[in-house]
């Protein structure tokens, strides 16, 4: 297997455990808010698992365009970030995340909180990369 579809296959693996992990976090809050009493029909938790497993997909096949040294950074990060957060948006959607009985205020701050969260997983794995990057570096510096 070459290396392009190893990094491929981590990030996708990352991607969805670590929506399952929200998603799981988010299931114990509404358990809790609800008094014990939060109950889903018709297939729902299913669909939502579902869901949570296509956005880590849509998170993470599209990590390969950071392998694209050609595209300015902010283009990678527009391409990858689009991909998954217009993904992310359709599953929310779908499964009733989104809408539904929420007004269109609701709906806006619920998408904004989502993107918000989005952005912000990806900003701690780019600190963590480049940190992992400088220490790379400074050790090839004291081999010299």
């Amino acid at each position: 297997m070459n290396n392009t579809l190893k990094d491929i296959l981590k990030s996708t693996v990352i991607s969805i455990g670590m929506s399952l992990t929200i998603f799981s976090f988010v299931c114990i809050v509404f358990d809790i808010g609800y008094g014990g009493n939060f109950s889903l029909e018709g297939y729902r938790m299913t669909k939502m698992i579902i869901g949570c497993v296509i956005i880590g997909l849509g998170f993470g096949v599209p990590t390969i365009i950071y392998k694209n040294d050609s595209l300015p950074m902010p283009v990678r990060v527009l391409i990858h970030m689009g991909i998954g957060c217009v993904i992310y948006t359709i599953v929310a959607y779908a499964v009733g995340w989104i809408g539904g009985s929420a007004s269109l205020g609701q709906g806006i701050a619920i998408a904004a909180i989502q993107f918000v969260v989005a952005f912000l997983i990806w900003f701690l794995f780019m600190r963590y990369y480049r940190a992992e990057a400088k220490k790379m570096n400074d050790k090839i510096q004291a081999m010299k």
